[in-house]
């Protein structure tokens, strides 16, 4: 006799509610996140705030590739199958990275360059605080629900969110030693710092679309 259910079971439905809710506050969470970053920074001549503005905005559409195939086993009892379709984020999402890679590599060496000094920024300085709070108990959040499901994307997820909490650590560096000390370079030196992850994320995004694994 054959049975056939059209979800998950219960156990592993509870799981993957618990997924999604850690998708809908981390799409929240950056987009508030980028809003703030990307203006305060623009006000400031921030290049590390920007840049990690911009890097919460690609989290963002990382996050809603997340819950778009954790709600398509929501519904169908399996992981949403178009391949295709997740490449193609993958490889917009890796491509956006490498753009903001050369936005801040651009910005970091011109402002040096010319000297320039970056205002102090309250706001930038308390966002990177808030965030490097945030951001680690959500990647552990997210790593423990991904083992639970055997969820290789969710933990690829959480990784990212990892990396944001280190850019949290950049971006405080930057800002703080300019505000406290006056050196104008640690702004531009800490948008530099920010380049290896950002760079490596891009490559771990685009490595995961040419790889045919679900």
């Amino acid at each position: 006799m054959e049975t056939h259910s059209a979800g998950p079971d219960t156990a592993r439905a509870a799981l993957l509610r618990h997924g999604l809710r850690l998708e809908v506050f981390t799409i929240g969470w950056n987009v508030l996140e980028a809003i703030v970053a990307i203006s305060a920074g623009y006000l400031a001549g921030s290049i590390a705030l920007v840049g990690f503005g911009l890097d919460s905005v690609i989290e963002s559409i990382s996050g809603v590739a997340l819950y778009r195939r954790l709600g398509g086993e929501m519904r169908d009892g399996k992981l949403d199958g178009d391949h295709q379709r997740e490449r193609r984020a993958l490889f917009f999402v890796g491509t956006s990275f490498f753009l903001i890679a050369a936005y801040v590599l651009f910005e970091a060496i011109s402002s040096l360059w010319a000297r320039e000094v970056p205002e102090h920024t309250t706001v930038g300085i308390g966002l990177a605080v808030a965030s490097l709070v945030a951001m680690p108990l959500l990647g552990w959040s997210k790593l423990r629900t991904a083992k639970a499901l055997g969820s290789r994307a969710l933990a690829a997820d959480a990784m990212e969110t990892f990396v944001c909490a280190y850019l949290s650590v950049a971006l405080l560096l930057g800002l703080g030693l300019n505000s406290l000390l006056g050196w104008w370079w640690a702004d531009p030196v800490a948008g530099l710092l920010m380049l290896p992850l950002i760079v490596h994320e891009g490559r771990e995004a685009i490595e995961a679309a040419r790889a045919d694994v679900d």
